[in-house]
């Protein structure tokens, strides 16, 4: 209160003496006594002071005048600042007015405080424009330090030094150890290898060839394939030659082992289920047959960085029944030669063998010409068991996946494609399989000259559908709309394609009841062959 009430009482005789001044002023004016001190002190006190202005000035002008308040100050200010017409550091000096306040009493003692940028002040009262005569100079900081100045940044520097080739040091000796492990390691597993290798090759003695190993098992009384030694060592010792073909499972390669050509069938990492599967089916107890893709060998071969699943069996350089038939026309002896072989062989799957070594019912569930291979003498073998299944009927038990959909759509049967299919009874899958046989003995039918005349090869419905349909697409034109290929009228001018058609005809009936077993067909084509004038088996 008190502080408020001298303020108030000070204001109050300030503003009475300013009255008082103003009227001495203009009487000394008219009596002409008003001078030089007299005006200095009415400049500074009473009316404020003339500054000299740069880039401080009223209405924003670059240079000219600026009145400070009363009590107020003038100044000039330099600061090193960067030139950007020729990039080097010159003083850029400023002038103008400060306030009569605590911050203008500051900013003029600013030149007593060290700068970053190097900056300096002046200021002055004493009379109007007085600053214009001001020259602050400011100091420049050096940019070396003198000695001495930096010690203990040395000291840091050199630790940090010694700590980064401490830690290189021991990264590598890590690596280093890393190294030689991984390299020890590789070295024992190709000794551990090798030793594998000379104790399995034991069971194989030098000039055996893979008919010799495979007559060899079957004597033994086995009849599931070579000891598993043995078809290590084969694995171990096959050489890839060129790729011949790729499905959807793998990729087939044609080999050699030991101056033989073998068939490698090489599934993808991510197909080792079909695999695993394909062997099993391959080392069933007798399984092998004459019409049967032979079987020689399987194993996992590979680094830590690439895996190969291989599947080693007999090559037959014809390739497969499709390939075949694209580029070959028969006659009527190849036919019938062709479809017994094909018909034997899928009886042998279909038919179980009882004993004490007895062999399952198989069904095959992918039939199509592009799964049957051409052999040298004419006749064919079964190959691709990825999707078959096993009938076991002590247990009564059926081993099968449980996707319902699968194999290839257009060789598909109706009731697989529309989901119709009795899964818990096995002759719903043997059946199935004789209408996809039914779609292969049209093909080769085709394919036989009768009265000079041949059809272009095609696949079944090649005429209803596009070349990848989809399963609508079949489910409308063989379950739906009923179609099934054309029986051309030329085959009716021969015994033996017309027996044939009428074969496939029944086999391919929507109703799979209805349908021909395979050793019906079988023996229908035996007994076509023998009442030709010609015996082609």
């Amino acid at each position: 209160m008190k502080l408020i009430l001298s303020f108030g009482i000070n204001r109050l005789l300030w503003d009475s003496l300013e009255k008082f001044f103003n009227l001495i002023k203009k009487k000394l004016e008219k009596m002409g006594l008003f001078l030089g001190i007299g005006q200095d002190f009415w400049t500074k006190y009473m009316s404020g002071l003339k500054c000299y202005c740069v880039q401080h000035c009223p209405n924003n002008e670059l240079e000219g005048t600026c009145t400070a308040r009363k009590g107020g100050r003038c100044f000039s200010a330099v600061e090193e600042v960067v030139n950007m017409a020729t990039g080097q550091l010159e003083a850029e000096r400023t002038y103008g007015c400060l306030p009569p306040n605590e911050s203008g009493i500051l900013q003029c003692k600013g030149n007593l405080v060290p700068h970053r940028i190097p900056k300096s002040i002046a200021c002055c009262d004493d009379k109007d424009m007085c600053n214009e005569a001001l020259s602050p100079v400011y100091t420049v900081i050096p940019t070396t330090p003198g000695p001495g100045e930096f010690s203990s940044f040395d000291d840091s520097v050199h630790q940090i030094a010694l700590l980064i080739s401490v830690t290189a040091c021991f990264i590598f000796l890590i690596v280093f150890v890393l190294i030689a492990y991984v390299r020890c390691k590789k070295r024992e597993e190709r000794r551990q290898t090798y030793i594998a290798s000379e104790q399995c090759n034991s069971f194989i003695t030098t000039g055996e060839t893979i008919k010799d190993l495979i007559d060899k098992s079957l004597s033994s009384g086995s009849g599931s394939g070579l000891p598993l030694l043995v078809q290590r060592t084969i694995a171990k010792q096959i050489e890839l030659i060129n790729s011949i073909g790729k499905g959807r499972y793998g990729e087939v390669w044609k080999a050699k082992w030991r101056e033989e050509n073998v068939a490698v069938k090489v599934f993808f990492t991510t197909e080792e289920a079909s695999w695993i599967r394909e062997t099993e089916i391959y080392q069933t107890v007798l399984l092998r047959h004459e019409n049967i893709l032979g079987f020689v060998a399987a194993d996992i071969r590979g680094t830590g960085s690439w895996t190969q699943l291989l599947l080693i069996t007999d090559y037959h350089e014809r390739g497969s029944l499709h390939d075949y038939l694209k580029l070959h026309t028969l006659e009527v002896p190849d036919l019938l030669r062709m479809t017994y072989s094909i018909s034997c062989g899928l009886s042998h799957l279909h038919n179980e063998v009882f004993g004490k070594q007895g062999k399952p019912a198989i069904a095959h569930r992918d039939i199509k010409s592009k799964n049957i291979l051409v052999k040298k003498d004419g006749t064919c073998a079964i190959a691709d068991f990825g999707l078959a299944v096993r009938y076991n009927s002590e247990v009564n038990e059926i081993d099968i996946a449980a996707n319902q959909r699968v194999g290839t759509k257009r060789y598909m049967a109706p009731e697989v494609i529309s989901e119709t299919i009795n899964t818990s009874h096995f002759d719903s899958y043997r059946m199935a399989d004789m209408y996809s046989f039914a779609l292969v003995l049209w093909e080769i039918s085709r394919c036989c000259f009768t009265n000079g005349v041949v059809d272009e090869y095609q696949v079944p419905y090649y005429d209803c559908v596009s070349s990848d349909p989809s399963f609508e697409d079949m489910r409308k034109v063989v379950c739906v709309e009923s179609i099934r290929p054309a029986i051309p009228s030329r085959w009716n001018s021969c015994k033996v394609l017309q027996t044939i058609s009428k074969v496939m005809q029944e086999c391919w009936h929507s109703n799979p009841s209805v349908r021909l077993t395979s050793l019906r067909v079988k023996k229908t084509l035996l007994k076509l062959n023998s009442s030709q004038d010609f015996k082609v088996f």
